[in-house]
């Protein structure tokens, strides 16, 4: 170091500037930048449940209840999910007793088509109708069996787009092709999904398609879109071992999509009817172990074992 810039001269040339040299000195401290305090990362949100509801078939419940009878069953639902938008798998078409044709169950648009049936009524025109005034959201879901796809989606959304509690259209991969692909259906590829998803937009571009296994290998290896991802595997030994699937190969492949479950099997009774409140149990235990947003559908079979769906509201408990 060089006399001149020893720290006692320093002092001595800073006594003797006085007061100009302070001010000075105040001045070149004042020009410094403060130190940014950078904030803590937020937390992510917690996933929630964003649809809580059940399934309907024609042929899982029977009495079929009326409308106000599934609208006590959904709400029913939601109550154990605040926040959750009521809604309802919907199933508007189901494998005809002819393994390659699915049967819609509401009449023909005058056409005949490959593989496809109608009824002589419209089963779902009143429930639909009820819906659309009490709130509640469905999906349009068929078993397609060897039917063209995009004629289903057409004659499907064609009929039914009109109510504004129609949200998107369902497809049960299990009966995808099954006369050909039996007991798993035929898996669905990239091309494939997508045209499906494009096909159910073109109707009304908020309009969500969802497909449906137990396998995530059935699904769509890459493509994902806007597509809804519904899990409706069964027979688990316990519950844990259910979350575990759910939460552990389901959800991670499809995240961030939306994913739904459908529980409430018959074949996981003997451990489900032993739970406090069994459909709150089990979603809650799965929405805490996702990273992303769930449904919880619980499926008609048992549906008044848990929940009430009788006009009156009384429903048969466990």
């Amino acid at each position: 170091m060089r006399r001149e810039d020893s720290p006692r001269n320093a002092r001595r040339r800073l006594r003797a500037a006085g007061l100009g040299g302070l001010i000075i000195l105040a001045m070149a401290c004042a020009e410094r930048p403060a130190e940014q305090v950078v904030p803590p990362p937020a937390p992510p949100p917690s996933p929630r449940v964003i649809y809580a509801g059940v399934r309907s078939s024609r042929y899982g419940l029977k009495p079929f209840p009326g409308p106000s009878g599934w609208e006590k069953a959904i709400g029913a639902m939601t109550g154990y999910f605040p926040g959750s938008t009521p809604c309802g798998i919907w199933i508007v078409g189901a494998m005809s007793r002819t393994p390659r044709a699915t049967r819609l169950e509401f009449p023909s648009d005058g056409r005949s088509y490959p593989h496809i049936e109608f009824e002589p009524a419209d089963k779902h025109e009143p429930y639909l109708t009820y819906f659309d005034k009490a709130g509640i959201k469905v999906f349009l879901q068929v078993e397609p069996a060897n039917a063209d796809m995009a004629t289903l989606i057409d004659l499907v959304l064609d009929r039914y787009k009109r109510h504004p509690c129609v949200i998107g259209f369902g497809v049960d991969v299990e009966w995808n092709k099954t006369a050909d692909f039996p007991k798993t259906g035929q898996a669905v590829d990239d091309a494939t999904s997508r045209a499906w998803e494009e096909r159910v937009k073109s109707h009304h571009p908020s309009y969500r398609l969802f497909l449906k296994h137990w396998n995530e290998k059935w699904m769509p290896p890459a493509y994902r879109g806007d597509i809804v991802f519904v899990d409706d595997s069964q027979i688990f030994p316990d519950m844990e071992a259910m979350i575990k699937e759910f939460t552990e190969r389901w959800a991670p492949a499809f995240y961030p999509n939306l994913v739904v479950f459908q529980v409430g099997y018959r074949s996981d009774k003997p451990w489900w009817s032993k739970l406090p409140d069994p459909p709150k149990t089990i979603g809650e235990a799965i929405r805490q172990r996702v990273r992303q947003d769930i449904g919880v559908v619980w499926v008609d079979f048992s549906l008044r074992d848990v929940l009430p769906v009788s006009e009156d509201g009384i429903g048969k408990r466990p």
